[in-house]
């Protein structure tokens, strides 16, 4: 019944609103335990409500402060002016007043709302002013009913004596409280890190003091037991701090080895390392050497940010996984006209082949930005699939999403697709692009980068879509590896479609897109650095003068998307390519350079440049326009036209489809050899017209037939 009144008078200090609910709730709990005193699950039940647990703890401090005025106040009596004045029923009703006002006013201002678990220097002196005030009340309130200063020799001495007594003694109080609560807890720690049962992470702090006593002030006894702090590694050797929050200094960040191999010896060697990850403290150079040191003794690395750095804006250190790839141009990115895409685009039915691809993930999401009604994602490779349209399904909800798991190599099925969504414009970026890889399996790059593109392009014609646009590449110009050459005759032979209809507006229109690498694409130098750096290995290089040019993969798809609509609008000189201004090329030792100095690190000091050797079908230096073509101005900014003597439709038809034989019959070298043999083609001094009985180019309305007749 006490509780319970105590109960009610700690609720009602707290606000009206709710007290009769919760006065309901409690009154039906007891009711429940009442008629069922033998049942124990119903006793738990009561044991555990809510408020139980906060009314005991409250009642138990707000007695421990009561007891602790009152036995000030009798025992600094007893010390000035001797014990039997002090055991007298005045004095013993002054000294219970004075407790009694004090603690209650506590309890009213909210003091015991507080978590005195994790009390701060700052709740200490909130403490010792709200109990200035609460004693203060209290023996303002005696000194009209009690002749205190008869006997007293000060009263104002007096009572500052008793304020500070008191304040002494519940300080003492709540601090004892929280040295066992944490004794017990080291020593619960302590059990659960070197029992049997249990596999706890070692781990050693590398960071400014302050950041390291958060850390620990987060390691409470849900964590503690996974997590065993050994030492604290301070960024500079700071020899006059040897201890924190229980926790020795082992040295500087500079003796991380030292600190190692002196703990393997004492059979305490870390596992973990956490790091202060704040942006100022530890520089990203000795990170990137502290990652090193650790992966040598086979240790991780945990990077935690603090919490002031965070609300203050400063960057955390980075690593350079999110460099953003602009910063490796050495220029600054090209912008383009959003309308003229608008107009192309928006409620068109768009297909984007290789949709799960660099280049064709960046086309689907940029696409989707113009308002498409309808867009088709053709890839052969389920999980790329997947992903795209997650991706698309969570940043585009209004438009229609349709996956199409078909490859480009089967004629049947691309018409299936083509037949299906009758797309508007097509947007073809499915190859294979890895040079040595398609060095190695020519047969393959054939089959996709020259008989899939022949696909697309005929049903493209076949099913009346409007256009198509195919992403090439530089390695197409003077190709000397079989990657570049099947790219090359893929662009030929959409140049022989797109003349075609030179006479005939309603024909489709054949536009090929032409630039140079593409920075972080699959498959790429960027990717292959960085995993280098973050492994701690020397970086790669195949030449000292290799050199290439390098686009971001937003930049070159907008680029792409707008030469292709202003080509739509304006209706454009047929069979040119475009080519895409790449601005200067890039030796790739620089880039390998700079992407080491962006991890904090020094080229040919902290990290180890290679040079491994020119790999097969690889070029020194690529270039954007082919030894056959006229480089052309065009009306676009940013933008170039590529004008080449074309290869008559029904000659490059012939000689596809006897590459096309020839994949099918394995035959690897006559493939190869017609493959080149196209390429040189336009260079020869050959009459290419003369190669045909009418000798003239196909005449106009005879485009789909001429095409379905090859």
């Amino acid at each position: 019944m006490q509780a319970l009144g105590l109960w009610c008078v700690i609720r009602a200090c707290e606000g009206r609103k709710g007290k009769q609910a919760m006065i309901q709730s409690l009154a039906q709990k007891i009711d429940l335990f009442i008629h069922n005193r033998g049942n124990q699950r119903d006793l738990n039940s009561l044991w555990r409500f809510p408020y139980w647990k906060r009314v005991l703890r409250t009642g138990a401090v707000w007695t421990l402060d009561t007891l602790a005025i009152f036995t000030s106040f009798v025992l600094l009596l007893g010390l000035t002016r001797g014990w039997a004045e002090s055991a007298t029923l005045l004095t013993l009703t002054n000294g219970a007043v004075i407790a009694g006002v004090a603690s209650t006013f506590f309890l009213l201002t909210g003091m015991y709302k507080r978590s005195w678990r994790f009390v701060s220097f700052a709740d200490s002196i909130s403490m010792l002013i709200t109990s200035f005030i609460g004693m203060g009340i209290g023996w303002a309130a005696i000194a009209y009913v009690s002749p205190l200063s008869k006997y007293l020799f000060n009263f104002v001495t007096f009572a500052f004596l008793h304020y500070s007594l008191a304040s002494m003694a519940m300080q003492l109080m709540r601090a004892g409280r929280r040295a066992v609560r944490s004794y017990r807890r080291r020593r619960q720690n302590a059990a659960s890190v070197y029992s049997n049962d249990n596999v706890a992470k070692t781990a050693l702090l590398i960071g400014d003091p302050e950041w390291a006593l958060s850390v620990l002030d987060m390691f409470g006894p849900r964590n503690s037991s996974a997590i065993n702090v050994i030492g604290l590694l301070l960024p500079s050797d700071d020899r006059t701090i040897s201890q924190l929050g229980g926790i020795p200094v082992l040295g500087g960040l500079e003796s991380f080895n030292q600190t190692v191999s002196f703990l393997a010896e004492q059979d305490q060697k870390p596992n973990l390392a956490i790091v202060c990850d704040d942006g100022i403290s530890i520089s990203v150079r000795d990170l990137s050497t502290l990652n090193k040191a650790a992966k040598q003794h086979n240790i991780d690395v945990l990077k935690l940010s603090d919490p002031a750095s965070q609300l203050l804006n400063r960057q955390p250190m980075r690593d350079p996984s999110h460099f953003p790839l602009s910063e490796l141009l050495g220029r600054s990115e090209r912008t383009i006209e959003r309308s003229i895409i608008q107009r192309q685009v928006a409620q068109q039915c768009v297909l984007v082949t290789g949709a799960g691809g660099t280049i064709g993930g960046e086309l689907v999401m940029q696409l989707a930005s113009y308002g498409p009604s309808r867009i088709v994602l053709l890839d052969h490779a389920e999980f790329q699939l997947y992903n795209i349209e997650m991706r698309m399904r969570e940043a585009y909800p209004d438009i229609e999403i349709f996956p199409e798991l078909c490859n480009i190599r089967d004629e049947d099925e691309v018409r299936r697709v083509f037949a299906k969504h009758l797309p508007s414009v097509v947007y073809h970026a499915a190859a294979l692009k890895h040079v040595p890889m398609v060095e190695a399996n020519p047969l393959g790059g054939i089959h996709t980068n020259i008989i899939g593109t022949r696909n697309i392009a005929n049903a493209v014609t076949e099913y009346a879509v409007r256009a198509m646009v195919q992403v090439s590449t530089d390695k197409a110009v003077n190709p000397v590896g079989m990657m570049g050459a099947t790219k090359r005759v893929g662009e030929l032979y959409c140049q022989s479609l797109d003349l075609c209809g030179v006479d005939d507006t309603s024909a489709p229109r054949f536009m090929t897109v032409r630039f140079g690498n593409v920075l972080g694409s699959s498959g790429s130098i960027v990717p292959l650095f960085k995993r280098q750096l973050l492994e701690g290995r020397p970086l790669t290089v195949t030449h000292p003068d290799i050199e290439r040019f390098f686009m971001t993969v937003g930049e070159a798809v907008q680029l792409i998307l707008e030469s292709s609509a202003r080509s739509l609008e304006d209706n454009s000189t047929r069979g040119n390519i475009f080519v895409l201004d790449m601005g200067d090329p890039v030796k790739i030792v620089d880039l390998a350079k700079r992407m080491a100095k962006m991890h904090g690190l020094e080229p040919d000091v902290d990290v180890p440049i290679q040079f491994v050797g020119l790999r097969p079908g690889e070029k020194l230096y690529e270039e954007l326009f082919d030894t056959c073509e006229r480089r052309v101005d065009s009306k676009i900014p940013n933008l170039f036209e590529a004008c080449s003597r074309p290869i008559p439709l029904p000659l490059i038809g012939r000689a596809i489809d006897e590459l096309d034989l020839a994949v099918k019959q394995g035959k690897q070298e006559e493939a190869c050899r017609l493959t080149h043999s196209l390429v040189k083609l336009p260079s020869s001094d050959i009459d290419l017209s003369t190669m045909f009985l009418n000798n003239s180019l196909p005449k106009r309305g005879h485009h789909l037939q001429l095409v379905q007749g090859v």
